[in-house]
């Protein structure tokens, strides 16, 4: 049977390189789960496969949209599981990774079935946004769905935003809408979790931040600047830049911020991996010997 390889974990461990190494091992593509780095000319900011990185393996779902496109995790669903269907007629294999949590989720459990959002009503409520800030669509949400009100990240604009979308598309509220059960797919999936320990991770995630700014962060990000108020641009990296741009951090203020944003969100993709029983685990602080031969039998040993 075929087998997705799922190669998952925290931002800064080391997922692109060690998903390069395994994939040229298994002689497969990679599909990306990442939902920056779809966008292009986000290289520097997403840390993004390079031009070389690319020609070693062929990547799917980098650079393939512009920024101010909109796409979701149902989106993502879709498309990945159409070129899935391709891809396993010649790869009885094929390398997902990524950290974007929803992404994974789509692709490996499904996502939820919600209804297309009209175009008018999207404009309708970026425009609100634009104008009057989060406030008024903190509060029709709270009124169309105070479960998720409870749940959701209300500084947050897209998936505060995104919710009423729903709410009001729908007629119900969203929360009521988010309970489909796992959908089966026509593949095995093995999930492989990459962790190291904090001090190290964390080191990583500090040293990254450092490289890009070192290799022109700034300049993408300054590239973007008239473009700021775009879902896509919302992003750790950009946004702390964007308040350097406008006078309210220093630079070094702003780049402490991005490593200390990073950290965090690292934190968090680690609290929501952990949930999946069904993952692998490797410390990549402690691990010995060949992960790479490890991880392919593993998947080999799956998908004959």
């Amino acid at each position: 049977m075929n087998t997705l390889l799922v190669l998952i974990g925290p931002t800064g461990v080391g997922k692109t390189d060690w998903g390069l190494c395994i994939a040229e091992a298994l002689g497969c593509p990679i599909l990306s789960a990442d939902s920056r780095q779809i966008y292009r000319g986000m290289t520097i900011g997403t840390a993004a496969p390079t031009a070389a990185q690319m020609r070693r393996v062929t990547h799917y779902f980098v650079g393939t949209l512009s920024p101010g496109d909109y796409y979701s995790a149902s989106e993502y669903e879709q498309e990945a599981l159409s070129l899935l269907g391709e891809l396993h007629k010649q790869y009885p294999v094929v390398v997902m990774t990524g950290g974007s949590m929803m992404y994974v989720d789509a692709v490996c459990k499904g996502i939820d079935d919600i209804p297309t959002i009209d175009e008018m009503l999207r404009k309708e409520l970026q425009e609100l946004y634009d104008n009057e800030g989060l406030d008024p669509i903190r509060r029709q949400l709270k009124i169309l769905d105070p479960v998720f009100y409870d749940e959701v990240d209300l500084k947050n604009p897209k998936r505060v935003i995104h919710a009423l979308e729903v709410c009001l598309m729908a007629g119900k509220p969203y929360s009521s809408l988010r309970t489909n059960p796992k959908k089966k797919r026509p593949f095995r999936i093995i999930k492989v979790g990459f962790t190291r320990d904090r001090e190290e991770l964390y080191k990583r995630i500090n040293s990254r931040v450092d490289q890009m700014i070192e290799e022109g962060l700034l300049e993408e990000a300054r590239n973007f600047y008239p473009k700021r108020h775009l879902n896509s641009l919302n992003t750790v990296g950009y946004k702390e830049l964007f308040d350097y741009f406008d006078g309210k951090y220093t630079l070094e203020f702003a780049i402490e911020k991005i490593k200390q944003h990073t950290r965090n969100y690292a934190r968090k993709q680690l609290t929501w991996f952990k949930k999946d029983k069904e993952t692998t685990w490797i410390n990549l602080t402690n691990k010995n010997g060949d992960m790479v031969k490890e991880i392919c039998n593993l998947s080999e040993n799956y998908s004959s």
